[in-house]
């Protein structure tokens, strides 16, 4: 969520930038000014109220002892007054704040400088790219090979569960816990502190890191206990911090986490959802940091160079891209795609993101530090997917 600070120091300034996300704000961020206008305003009554009754309370204090019972009661009736009157604007006030929150979760992040505008994937800006992807006729599909050699049982999970939750066999089982087992060993080497995280959330941890209600739909839910499944470890790590006040030292935090990862897919359809494409459950380790606001640059680009140093050790042909607007994700200021290159399917896959949400997230996980001065200011949170094993 946007700072409202933000919006009311440079409106034309978000506007112009939600515009390369393809998002028209000036109506809304009119409406959000307008909105917290009234609400200091009423604010403002508020507080003057209650001074107001704070004073009179003392000097009824200050009657009684001086045995001016008469005087003192005919004050105690005005603070009856007041106090209708503070009930009436606290009502209010919430009313405004409601109505500001609405319209706040409604935009999406002011993203990066650097963040192209564009309409979707094909935008998106190719920064690096390493290895040979020149493909030979007798190249087998993963689905193919997976069957030959009793690796995955596809026909299986979609018994089980449906379509999207396979089943590992075998070697395809013991490939899983292997990787899973290095992508954790390498993070823990490269300072990453290893947690082990539930795999369902409440609402408010949904809503914290900005999943709900952008992507309620994409989301499984399970409404008896309003629990959702997490579509990443992303969720619950950055959660960990909610409500936190943290001391400048103590930054950067750098987490890592395994679990199984949850997601409806709705609207995925045809050949790019065959085989281990685009399931509904897959396994992945996270990164995930939260910095200070005035190295989280420097920090997108270790977690951009770590992610890199892995592919490269598995030897795969690969590429970089810095996401177009058209194409970055509700919450993100600017995301670099990792794909691999699939010779036999003759495209590329997406294996990771690597994002900076600077004070998106952390604005309403109400995540901050302290300053050198001794202020409260809000932190930036940065996730990526080291990786995702599919």
């Amino acid at each position: 969520m946007i700072p409202i600070q933000i919006i009311r120091e440079n409106p034309d300034l978000v506007v112009e930038r939600l515009l390369v996300k393809n998002f028209k704000a000036d109506e809304i961020v009119k409406n959000i000014i307008d909105i917290d206008s009234r609400r200091r305003s009423t604010q403002n009554k508020t507080d003057s109220t209650q001074n107001e009754i704070n004073t009179i309370s003392r000097e009824i204090g200050n009657l009684y002892k001086a045995g001016k019972a008469d005087e003192a009661n005919s004050l105690k009736e005005k603070t009856s007054v007041l106090k209708e009157d503070i009930k009436k604007l606290n009502q209010e006030l919430s009313e405004l704040e409601n109505e500001q929150n609405e319209l706040l979760v409604s935009l999406p992040n002011i993203p990066h400088s650097s963040v192209k505008k564009g309409n979707g994937a094909d935008d998106n800006e190719i920064i690096f790219q390493k290895g040979d992807i020149d493909t030979p006729d007798w190249f087998v599909p993963h689905w193919d090979l997976a069957v030959k050699h009793n690796l995955i049982d596809f026909e299986t999970g979609t018994k089980i569960t449906g379509a999207g939750f396979p089943v590992y066999t075998d070697k395809g089982a013991k490939l899983q816990r292997a990787l899973i087992n290095y992508f954790l060993d390498k993070a823990t080497e490269n300072g990453y502190l290893e947690v082990q995280v539930p795999y369902m959330v409440n609402e408010e941890s949904a809503y914290a890191t900005g999943q709900l209600p952008d992507k309620d739909g994409q989301m499984y839910h399970a409404t008896v206990d309003n629990f959702y499944l997490i579509p990443t470890a992303e969720v619950p790590v950055t959660n960990i911090y909610r409500n936190m006040i943290l001391n400048a030292d103590e930054m950067p935090i750098k987490n890592c986490a395994y679990s199984a990862c949850f997601r409806r897919e709705a609207g995925s359809y045809g050949k790019d959802v065959r085989g281990l494409n685009r399931l509904h459950q897959f396994d992945k380790v996270e990164i995930v940091q939260i910095a200070n606001p005035e190295k989280s640059y420097e920090v997108l680009e270790e977690m951009r160079n770590y992610v890199a140093s892995i592919i490269e050790e598995l030897e795969l042909p690969y590429r970089i891209l810095r996401l177009c607007g058209g194409d970055i994700s509700f919450t993100s200021a600017l995301t670099y795609d990792f794909e691999v290159y699939s010779k036999a399917q003759k495209r590329w896959l997406e294996v990771s993101s690597v994002s900076n949400f600077e004070s998106f997230q952390t604005n309403r996980l109400k995540l901050r530090f302290r300053n050198a001065e001794g202020k409260t200011e809000l932190c930036h949170s940065l996730n990526g997917s080291a990786l995702a094993l599919p």
